[in-house]
């Protein structure tokens, strides 16, 4: 499981960079949304993949019964969904308004423009 996951992740990283290097501009976002994605599941994956029990103390134990899920991860990569988010909605917005202005989405002809 943990090979087929590496191969994907890096599928993704692949596909991630090759749009952050086309000249649109929508191909960027899509670009940073893959990254964005396939570092979630490289946190996921790197804190280990365990099928286990929820992460609970039982009564009267001092510590927890191996195996369980850790929760850290789970929640560091929930946490990164909530700002990827934001910052999609943020960067579309952006683009938009600069298509608005400059009627056009390749970054040569944008990169040109002084406004």
């Amino acid at each position: 499981m943990d090979t087929i996951l590496a191969i994907v992740i890096g599928g993704l990283f692949a596909a991630g960079f090759y749009s952050l290097l086309r000249r649109s501009i929508v191909k960027l976002v899509i670009g940073i949304i893959l990254l964005s994605n396939a570092t979630n599941l490289l946190i996921f994956t790197a804190s280990g993949l365990t099928r286990g029990r929820p992460p609970l103390v039982i009564e009267g134990a001092d510590a927890l019964a191996h195996p369980h899920a850790d929760p850290l991860p789970q929640a560091l990569i929930l946490t990164a969904i909530v700002i990827g988010f934001g910052v999609l909605a943020f960067v579309l917005v952006l683009v938009h308004r600069a298509y608005q202005t400059i009627e056009t989405d390749d970054m040569d002809k944008i990169k040109g423009i002084d406004t």
